[in-house]
């Protein structure tokens, strides 16, 4: 039970300064980590908008080299993909990705909605008749 002779242990001080000194690195940390949740879903959205981006000007492209027919068939996909000015409709523009990041589609608004978060979104918005769609991404750090 006792220390042998030479050995030394711990005093009740000694080690009630390292548990407040964890306990205010911890104070600090805690925070710091939480916004980098946060930070990281944004960014996630940030992806995912650029995800669109790039799959909307592929549909593009392949609307253009097939002679601009009212849809198409991007490699790999099952359905084929309705085209509004040249650009996937917002009903469709779902199917040219292969994965959402998390998030849930609505065909009817045009949003893709982060799955149990409440302000985070990238809306996709038809390609009016003179330029390519909008992709507005729908969040901010403090609300993804």
């Amino acid at each position: 039970m006792y220390p042998k002779v030479g050995q030394r242990a711990f005093t009740l001080t000694e080690v009630v300064v390292v548990i407040t000194i964890l306990a205010i690195l911890a104070a600090f940390a805690v925070p710091r980590f939480t916004r980098m949740e946060s930070q990281a879903r944004l960014a996630s959205a940030q992806a995912l908008a650029g995800s669109i981006r790039s799959s909307a000007a592929l549909a593009h492209a392949l609307w253009l080299a097939s002679g601009q027919p009212a849809n198409v068939r991007m490699e790999g996909r099952p359905v084929p993909i309705v085209m509004v000015n040249g650009y996937p409709s917002r009903a469709t523009i779902d199917d040219t990705l292969t994965d959402l990041m998390g998030f849930t589609y609505n065909a009817g608004n045009g949003v893709f909605h982060r799955t149990g978060v409440a302000n985070c979104s990238v809306t996709y918005i038809n390609a009016p008749a003179e330029g390519s769609p909008a992709i507005v991404v729908g969040a901010t750090a403090a609300n993804c």
